[in-house]
């Protein structure tokens, strides 16, 4: 069964940092290709970031570039989401998710299987 686990979220202060993880079961994640989402409450689901199955290129949002950066750790089967410098307007839940493809896209219906989420809340 396939499935993503997504953990690490919280409470963070403004100009904090919070590293997510997520950790998938069922398949290996060097075969897929990887994306962080998020969605706020009467938002639409966006992309965060991703990374591509063969290379490991990268992908950011422009909100996030420069402050958020993802890394795959093939041996733990994780994918991380390093946050820094972290601003109200990152506060949403937080999903990860798989896809097919082997190109890092952003695009929310390039992604088959999707983890629950892990809220994150940067408030003082």
């Amino acid at each position: 069964q396939v499935q993503l686990v997504e953990s690490g979220g919280g409470l963070v202060q403004p100009g904090g940092s919070l590293r997510l993880a997520c950790t998938a079961s069922g398949f290996t994640l060097d075969y897929r290709r990887i994306g962080w989402f998020r969605q706020a409450p009467g938002k639409e689901r966006e992309g965060v970031s991703c990374i591509s199955r063969t290379d490991g290129k990268t992908s950011y949002a422009d909100s996030v570039t420069g402050r958020f950066t993802i890394s795959r750790d093939n041996a733990k089967n994780t994918v991380y989401l390093q946050m820094s410098s972290l601003i109200p307007e990152d506060t949403a839940v937080y999903y990860c998710a798989a896809g097919h493809g082997t190109t890092c896209t952003l695009a929310v219906r390039s992604y088959k299987y999707w983890g629950r989420g892990t809220q994150l809340t940067v408030s003082s």
